[in-house]
C-alpha cells in the first residue's frame, strides 16, 4: 500500500488513518521554535462526512486510502434502492438512499455520476456541478414580484426543491448547481 509523507499532502487527497478513509479539507504547516515541526490536517470522513482535524508530526508518513471512483448512469428506483449501471463493463449496482444522501433529489434517469469505492465497497457518489432539471411545483407569479433578487421556492423532478426567481414557471427547465442548491439560469428547450 503506498503512503503519503506529510509534504505530499494537497486538498482532495485521499488517505486512510486506522482504518477509516478520510479526505483532506485543509492542512497547514506548523513549524514551532521548539520542538518538531507538524501537519495540522482538517480531514473529512468519507463513510460519515464528519470533519475532524489531526496533528501529524512532519515527516511520519499515512497510508493511501485504497479509493476508487467508477462512471456511473443513474438508470432508476425500487425498493432496492437507487440502481445505477457501470459505464465501462455495464456492471450494476444498487445504492440506498442513506448512502446517495441529499444527492438523490438531483437524480434523473442517465444522468452519469460519480461513485465513491472504498476497499471495493461503494461508499458515496459525486454529481455533475451543474444538472437541468424541469420544475414540477412552483407558485405562479403575482404582479408586483417583481422586487430585484427576490425569489421562491420551486420542486423539481427527482424532488429538490431550490429557491428561483419569480418568472420561473411549472414547466420551465432551469440549470442547478449542485453543491449548493442555487438556481443558475432558465434553459430555453
Amino acid at each position: 500500500m503506498s503512503q503519503y509523507a506529510t509534504n505530499q499532502f494537497r486538498k482532495g487527497l485521499k488517505v486512510e488513518i486506522e482504518k477509516v478513509p478520510y479526505e483532506i479539507v485543509d492542512f497547514q504547516h506548523v513549524s514551532p521554535g521548539k520542538g518538531r515541526a507538524f501537519t495540522r490536517t482538517k480531514l473529512k470522513n468519507m463513510l460519515n462526512g464528519n470533519v475532524t482535524e489531526k496533528t501529524i508530526t512532519s515527516g511520519d508518513k499515512v497510508d493511501a486510502a485504497n479509493t476508487e471512483q467508477k462512471e456511473m448512469s443513474y438508470m432508476y428506483r425500487d425498493a432496492e434502492g437507487y440502481h445505477f449501471m457501470n459505464q465501462a463493463d455495464y456492471d450494476q449496482v444498487a445504492l440506498s438512499a442513506e448512502l446517495l444522501g441529499d444527492g438523490k433529489d438531483f437524480l434523473q434517469e442517465n444522468l452519469i455520476i460519480q461513485v465513491m469505492y472504498y476497499n471495493e465497497r461503494p461508499i458515496g457518489i459525486e454529481l455533475p456541478t451543474f444538472v437541468q432539471l424541469k420544475v414540477i411545483e412552483t407558485d405562479p407569479a403575482f404582479k408586483g414580484d417583481t422586487v430585484t433578487g427576490g425569489t421562491k421556492p420551486a420542486k423539481l423532478e427527482p424532488g429538490a426543491v431550490v429557491q428561483v426567481p419569480f418568472h420561473i414557471k411549472e414547466g420551465d427547465v432551469i440549470k442547478v448547481d449542485t453543491r449548493d442548491y442555487a438556481y443558475v439560469e432558465k434553459v430555453n428547450k
